[in-house]
């Protein structure tokens, strides 16, 4: 049987520019390889502060490492509890346990971003921060967020690893919280292959994360071997930087193709009972799309199982991917887990929800009828 889809998908990342291309020579050349020694890490970390609306920058080796040193310099101590969205990467969590304290996990909301009620519920003497997710692109609804953190006293750590460029209420994500954290992972918007930024507009904040990242070392300047605080050596390359920096003019191009294929995945899916896109936060004025948020309703397809519709799609040319299991769901997680409440929500989601990932939203113009094609003759055959 022929797909419904024999032309390929798109590849992440694209390929490479000339000016990334020159960018890495330029680092290559100098020999000025890491980044307390040339000026490329520094230059890009101003940029794309400024890209998102922030005062500073300072760029890591990866997201985790981002959400651990802003607990840090947000003041997070071991034992304290921070509470996450449960339908969420593993990260969120385990960057909790990585700074000594400890994750509590909340329930999500119908869109699947942390639900403010229930972080007010949860929150309790021992809770010092709130990590909401920017999943998929879309911000999460960080105006009643830090309404409830206010109440508790509780720091506001932006996860933005999913939504670079993203906006709320015309803000950026990287402005709606004391910190905010975003991934340069392969998969991500922006990506070095690996890497991290954690943005802020507090100074003191700034001052702490640098530190942290620069093994105790001063921003203001010292002597090599002076450390005066704590801190480890988590510091980006100037050859991520170098790959990165010319991204931050493509950023927009990109996140304008995927909106608009978006829209006309939605026009198609309208037509096609049992598989819905998920709406996003109300408040979001730029959903940056790194993922199209898909709810499988496995009646209206015969009560085939999730599983088995990702088999099925796959054979006909269109490859979605499983998404998150809740975290209270999973076995390295939850026993990490403070405490929670009942998470229904998140885990019917793992169960029910599928994800259109960004190469595919990267694709030609039409390529999302061929998506809404491929479950119809799915849902067909039962």
């Amino acid at each position: 049987m022929t797909p419904v889809r024999t032309r390929g998908w798109p590849t992440w990342p694209p390929p490479p520019t000339g000016r990334q291309r020159e960018a890495l020579l330029r680092v290559l050349e100098s020999g000025r390889w890491g980044a307390t020694s040339g000026e490329e890490t520094e230059r890009f970390a101003a940029a794309f502060a400024a890209r998102v609306g922030a005062a500073h920058g300072v760029c890591v080796a990866n997201g985790t490492i981002a959400l651990f040193l802003a607990l840090r310099a947000l003041g997070v101590r071991p034992g304290e509890e921070v509470i996450v969205p449960a339908y969420t990467f593993v990260a969120t969590a385990t960057a909790v346990v990585l700074a000594g304290a400890v994750p509590v996990a909340a329930d999500v909301t119908d869109t699947l971003h942390l639900d403010p009620a229930a972080v007010d519920q949860l929150a309790g003497p021992r809770t010092t921060a709130v990590i909401p997710v920017h999943l998929g692109g879309a911000p999460a609804d960080t105006d009643a967020l830090r309404t409830v953190a206010r109440r508790h006293g509780l720091a506001v750590v932006e996860d933005a690893a999913q939504a670079h460029g993203a906006h709320r209420h015309d803000r950026p994500a990287g402005t709606l919280g004391d910190a905010a954290c975003f991934s340069f992972q392969s998969s991500k918007a922006m990506t070095a292959g690996e890497g991290g930024i954690v943005v802020t507009s507090d100074r003191a904040v700034y001052e702490r994360l640098w530190a942290l990242h620069n093994v105790g070392r001063s921003v203001d300047g010292g002597a090599w071997y002076d450390h005066p605080r704590l801190g480890w050596n988590l510091r980006m390359t100037e050859f991520q930087a170098a790959l990165l920096h010319p991204q931050l003019d493509l950023l927009d191009p990109w996140i304008d193709q995927r909106a608009t294929n978006a829209t006309a995945l939605a026009h198609a899916l309208s037509s096609v009972p049992g598989l819905d896109l998920l709406p996003a936060p109300p408040g979001t004025t730029r959903h940056t799309w790194h993922l199209a948020l898909l709810r499988y309703t496995p009646s209206a397809f015969g009560g085939r199982p999730t599983a088995d519709f990702l088999t099925a799609m796959a054979a006909e040319g269109v490859p979605l991917a499983a998404g998150y299991r809740s975290l209270t769901r999973e076995p390295a997680v939850a026993p990490q887990l403070g405490r929670f409440a009942s998470c229904p929500v998140a885990e019917e989601a793992g169960a029910s929800v599928v994800w259109l990932r960004q190469e595919l939203l990267m694709a030609e113009e039409g390529a999302m009828a061929d998506v809404a094609e491929a479950a119809e003759a799915v849902r067909e055959r039962g």
